[in-house]
């Protein structure tokens, strides 16, 4: 290359910045306010219409393709334009230091924007607390109170129907839970598996002494039950109530239950006991963490001097038996003096924490997800705002010191924007003055362009 001869100046794109685009200005910005380059954001000056596309030298996209693909650059999928939405509302949010300095009141929304964080932060784990607590039971003992009553209906000889000419008796049980705080009241069905109520078999014989009800799959619950019967008088009879326990229960085998000290618990309460009863007795191998070795009430019960702890859950099905049924002997009386009275018992039974509910609606509560999603897009477009308010406080201060040099460095910086824009070689600013070409390369690049004619 000749020395003296210049070329037109290279321009340089950093990757993955889209050609055009403008770096943020560090100092006072090179535009005006308002609007980007002195007019409609989609037009900037000197710049072809649509229509003017065949005259540049790149060509124009066509319609609906991004800039980015007619560049080849990869297009981010949506998962990956949510995040860094996501993440550009989260920076959105701060306001730049020099606004903080112009405004020192300003640290009060800093500190707000701080505590803001802190309260995400805390209400996030405690969603994770909330989410670990609902997947273990969570239970409490109440009272559940029965009460056990009987009607007596003697004959009547004029009794037109055949119900009426026979004396027969009416047995109720019902039952309701106290101190409920539940607004959906459980039905009094819906605390058994089964109820038996076995009458006297000398008066009912052997066929007809059983009244018994099992829950299944459709059952329907109910408030009490009722069992009417012919006969005249008092009857003793035997209530069977099973519990339906949630998780389920089971009894104990007496020597497991006199070693963990237990009479009927759930599957999961008793092989966590025979641990804490392993670690108690230090009964884990010492060697082969995964063994126990058996002390002899453990040989005893599991009928093997050494077995794997992952063997225990097996090994513990035939140990463990259906819960015993809770037995109340009652007498239907016949006598008008007893009609009156009524007995009363009172069970405990399990049922779920009420806070279970608060916890769960809680976790699916999105009441409050568009209030809040309204206000930090609002809190966004008050930063922008803020934000181009000084943009426009930069450029009246920096016009105001130097209204010629400031509208000269604009001008520059709209022409190489729009150079970058264009794909235009050289600068044809100096190129349309005469100054231009009295320097010394031009008679060499005159020599130089005839000889290539030549």
């Amino acid at each position: 290359m000749t020395p003296g001869l210049q070329h037109p100046p290279t321009v340089v794109q950093r990757p993955g910045m889209p050609s055009g685009a403008r770096m943020p200005h560090q100092g006072a910005p090179m535009g005006p306010p308002g609007s980007p380059y002195m007019g409609s954001p989609a037009v900037r000056p000197g710049l072809a219409p649509a229509g003017m596309e065949p005259a540049r030298k790149r060509a124009a996209p066509p319609p609906g393709q991004s800039q980015a693909q007619s560049q080849g650059q990869p297009v981010p999928t949506a998962p990956a334009r949510s995040r860094s939405a996501k993440r550009r509302k989260m920076a959105d949010k701060i306001l730049p230091q020099r606004i903080r300095e112009l405004v020192p009141e300003s640290q009060a929304y800093m500190d707000l924007l701080a505590f803001e964080r802190k309260l995400d932060q805390t209400i996030m784990r405690k969603r994770v607390d909330i989410q670990e607590a609902l997947k273990r039971p969570m239970k409490q003992k109440r009272k559940l109170r029965l009460y056990i009553s009987n009607t007596f209906n003697p004959a009547k000889p004029d009794a037109e129907d055949s119900d009426g000419s026979i004396a027969s008796w009416e047995l109720r049980v019902e039952g309701k839970l106290l101190d409920d705080p539940s607004k959906q009241k459980r039905k009094f069905s819906s605390f058994f598996k089964s109820l038996v109520i076995e009458l006297d078999k000398d008066l009912y014989g052997p066929d007809n002494h059983l009244v018994e009800w099992h829950r299944t799959p459709t059952t329907q619950e109910t408030d009490g039950f009722q069992v009417k019967r012919p006969g005249d008088l008092s009857v003793r009879c035997t209530l069977l109530l099973m519990l339906d326990y949630q998780p389920p229960q089971f009894k104990l085998d007496p020597r497991l239950a006199r070693l963990l000290g237990l009479h009927t618990q759930s599957r999961s309460a008793i092989v966590q006991a025979l641990w804490q009863y392993v670690k108690t007795n230090r009964l884990q191998d010492s060697h082969d963490k995964e063994y126990i070795n058996g002390d002899k009430y453990f040989q005893q019960i599991f009928d093997c001097p050494r077995l794997k702890f992952s063997e225990i859950p097996q090994r513990l099905t035939a140990l463990l038996l259906p819960p015993d049924p809770i037995v109340i002997n009652h007498v239907i009386s016949v006598d008008p003096s007893d009609q009156k009275k009524t007995a009363c018992y009172d069970i405990d039974v399990e049922v779920e924490e009420p806070l279970k509910g608060q916890m769960s609606s809680f976790l699916l509560s999105t009441a409050n997800q568009q209030e809040i999603s309204a206000l930090d897009s609002k809190i966004h477009e008050t930063i922008e705002s803020i934000n181009q308010l000084k943009i426009q406080r930069d450029f009246m201060l920096s016009f105001s010191r130097d209204p010629k040099g400031y509208i000269q460095d604009l001008l520059c910086s709209q022409s190489r924007d729009l150079k970058v824009m264009t794909d235009v070689a050289g600068n044809p600013e100096e190129e349309r003055r005469a100054e231009f070409y009295h320097q010394p390369w031009s008679q060499e690049a005159v020599s130089r362009y005839f000889y290539c004619k030549v």
